[in-house]
């Protein structure tokens, strides 16, 4: 139990830093209307409703396919993403085969494949 509230307050602080670094937004409580573009906005609903049937393995695999043009704007629907899957309680994750493990490893390739994963370990150290 530890562990895990550990893994998320970790996830919490990634996508914070994140968010701050390359976006210049500061807020704990990241949400939707953080996108302007009606767009985007429709792309993460469609992903937080496959997270909200249990299909969370299939939405991390749209994610994949969003963010492989590099658009900066598809990053911050990647964050949006994992920051609303690491909402989910830990109940929710299992049944579904999901972890907190697989959330943090998601975050940092994405961050990773943007070039902003040494940014953010600097700030989790």
């Amino acid at each position: 139990m530890f562990e895990q509230d550990y893994i998320m307050r970790y996830i919490k602080e990634m996508i914070r830093v994140l968010l701050k670094l390359v976006f210049h937004i500061d807020t704990d409580a990241p949400v939707i209307d953080l996108l302007e573009d009606k767009k985007d906005k429709q792309t993460l609903e469609l992903l937080l409703n496959l997270i909200d049937e249990g299909m969370i393995d299939n939405a991390e695999n749209k994610i994949y396919e969003i963010i492989g043009d590099g658009n900066k704007q598809n990053l911050k629907i990647a964050i949006l993403f994992y920051s609303y899957l690491n909402d989910k309680s830990d109940k929710f994750l299992e049944e579904h085969n999901f972890s907190r493990d697989e959330i943090k490893l998601g975050l940092q390739d994405v961050m990773e494949r943007y070039g902003v994963g040494d940014f953010t370990e600097i700030f989790m150290q």
